[in-house]
């Protein structure tokens, strides 16, 4: 069991990491696309797009290392790109070319020829060297980070040591590579065909297990495996990168989900709301409304997801088996679609040109969305499902993740979800990728779910013995780094996380400044409505902590830009600053 959660724990934070490097193909798509003759024909646009796309291999090198590292440090990066280095450089020096290549008299021509066609092969396995070289490298970062060198040799230890420790296991996978490229090929290639024999039993196996993984966070690795390792076109592997590349057998892997994430999944949203009391009906649109259009637009679905998948497991089981047949359908009349983010209408609109039959996705998402609309309508109403805002107070969490006049502000929201994982003294790591807050805790009990869905968590979920993930939406990377910085500042001062200051009462005495005076301890009142709205200040070396009568009046912006990270927002009304 112990065995089992250590390496549940261990792909968890693989596929956490992997979102990293994945996080640049939007804008490599763009530009790649923006720059076509189709579009704005501006080639230095299309060669910085492709550029990214050719360099993917050594981008998943620093991203994963980065994002497996310990304070995701940056000589963990440094030290992937080191390894991917040595490791594909080093192994192309070892492959074996091929008489047809060497047998030309020209020496300047054979060398020219010899170089290219190594690049060539390795680029076959460029994402494989560059994902392994990440993993190695964010292990040697947490394993050796701290280690001490004899005094002669001090200033190559520390951080210092593992960009060094990771070009020696560069070398080593170089030999790997290069002497037992053969194999690795014809793995790959293995692969690829056992994957397109497999035909439309591949692709509906592969979309029902993406949606049903999406419940670990694990199909990030295998939607790696599909887009960039799978097939070869003139150098390019992947679905994802060989569509860019112009290979018109690409996009099988990817066209199955426009008619789930564009029609499917708005109308289930649509029929959720349908099934409320009419009562309920109007305070919930607005968050069923932006769940709807997060989908359409931009093919972001965790938020509505996760919103039935708990309460209704048959219905997401439906739903995964629904994005199989999607992408059987797909492939049937040879539909190929891509995207550079996810399947949403951007990325349909922008790669339009590039699509195989694209407007058969009209006919299909509308069957889709018929289909949606009556199987979520039947079910809520055949099993009773209290589908998210039946209850009254669900419109608490509504009003909190929409927005709303009296929603609390950025820093006091962030306080609150930091206090319902148990405060900072029980979280231990922080990070997030597209839609949720990966999360290391101490102790998993102490968390309080219906806080954490009180404040707009769509769902909670436990990983490990202490993998804790929240389901946020598009804002978790943001909220991720608001918490990081709270509890940097908390730990530093404990009297920062006052958990008990929302329920203290104003002191009676309170100090009564000088509406002419607009400073206090240097910091500048008026950045928090003046003199008037402070009730109470007390000082603690360079600490300044401020009570307010109006915490609306705190201008949050002007106070990013004079204390940058040297600010929080404890409570609504108490203020922490570092002068």
């Amino acid at each position: 069991m112990k065995a089992s959660v250590r390496a549940q724990e261990t792909f968890q934070g693989l596929g956490r990491a992997l979102m990293l490097p994945i996080a640049v193909l939007p804008i490599a798509a763009l530009l790649l696309r923006l720059g076509q003759p189709d579009l704005l024909n501006l080639p230095f646009v299309a060669a910085a797009g492709s550029a990214i796309f050719a360099n993917l291999g050594l981008l998943f090198a620093i991203g994963v290392g980065l994002g497996l590292a310990k304070e995701n440090n940056g000589a963990a990066g440094l030290a992937g790109a080191v390894a991917y280095l040595v490791l594909t450089n080093g192994a192309q020096a070892l492959l074996v070319v091929p008489d047809s290549t060497i047998a030309i008299e020209d020496s300047t021509i054979r060398a020219a020829l010899v170089e290219a066609w190594r690049q060539k092969q390795l680029a076959k396995l460029a994402i494989p060297a560059g994902i392994i070289s990440g993993i190695a490298a964010g292990y040697i970062y947490n394993r050796f980070h701290t280690i001490a060198l004899p005094s002669y040799l001090s200033f190559f230890g520390g951080r210092r040591f593992v960009p060094i420790a990771a070009g020696l296991f560069g070398l080593v996978a170089a030999a790997i590579f290069g002497l037992g490229f053969p194999v690795l090929e014809l793995a790959i290639d293995r692969l690829s065909y056992w994957v397109i024999e497999a035909g439309s039993f591949g692709l509906f196996v592969y979309g029902v297990l993406n949606r049903l993984l999406l419940i670990t966070g694990l199909h990030h690795i295998l939607n790696n495996l599909a887009w960039f390792v799978i097939g070869d076109f003139e150098g390019s592997t992947g679905d994802l990168s060989r569509f860019f590349a112009g290979d018109p057998d690409a996009g099988a892997f990817m066209a199955g989900f426009f008619p789930v994430m564009m029609f499917g999944l708005p109308a289930a949203c649509l029929a959720m709301w349908r099934s409320l009391p009419v009562e309920r009906q109007k305070p919930m649109a607005g968050m069923y409304v932006s769940m709807a259009l997060t989908s359409m637009l931009t093919g972001v679905t965790e938020p509505i997801e996760f919103s039935f998948m708990f309460l209704a497991p048959l219905l997401f089981g439906i739903h995964a088996v629904m994005t199989g047949l999607s992408m059987v359908v797909m492939d049937w009349l040879e539909i190929r679609l891509g995207f550079g983010f996810s399947a949403g209408l951007f990325d349909y609109v922008l790669n339009f040109n590039l699509a195989t039959r694209p407007l058969y996705l009209v006919p299909i998402g509308l069957a889709y969305f018929v289909c949606y609309y009556i199987v979520f309508g039947f079910f809520i109403r055949l099993l009773k499902l209290k589908v998210p805002g039946f209850e009254p107070g669900a419109a608490v969490a509504e009003e909190n993740s929409g927005g709303s006049a009296e929603a609390p502000s950025d820093q006091s929201r962030i306080a609150q979800y930091v206090r319902a994982l148990g405060g900072p003294q029980n979280i231990e790591a922080i990070d997030a990728c597209t839609t949720r807050l990966r999360l290391v805790l101490h102790d998993t009990l102490v968390v309080d779910d219906g806080m954490l869905r009180t404040l707009g968590a769509k769902g909670v979920l436990n990983v490990g013995s202490r993998g804790v993930q929240v389901v946020i939406g598009p804002e978790a990377d943001r909220i991720a780094g608001g918490m990081r910085g709270y509890c940097e500042i908390a730990l530093r001062d404990p009297a920062t996380d006052s958990e008990n200051c929302d329920d203290a009462p104003l002191p009676q005495q309170a100090v009564i400044h000088d509406s002419r005076e607009q400073k206090c301890d240097g910091f500048d009142l008026n950045l928090v409505g003046g003199a008037a709205n402070v009730v109470s200040q007390n000082s603690c070396g360079r600490r300044v902590v401020l009570r307010l009568r109006d915490p609306l009046l705190i201008a949050h912006d002007q106070l990013d830009e004079v204390h940058n990270g040297r600010w929080v927002q404890t409570t609504s009304c108490d203020l922490h600053i570092l002068i």
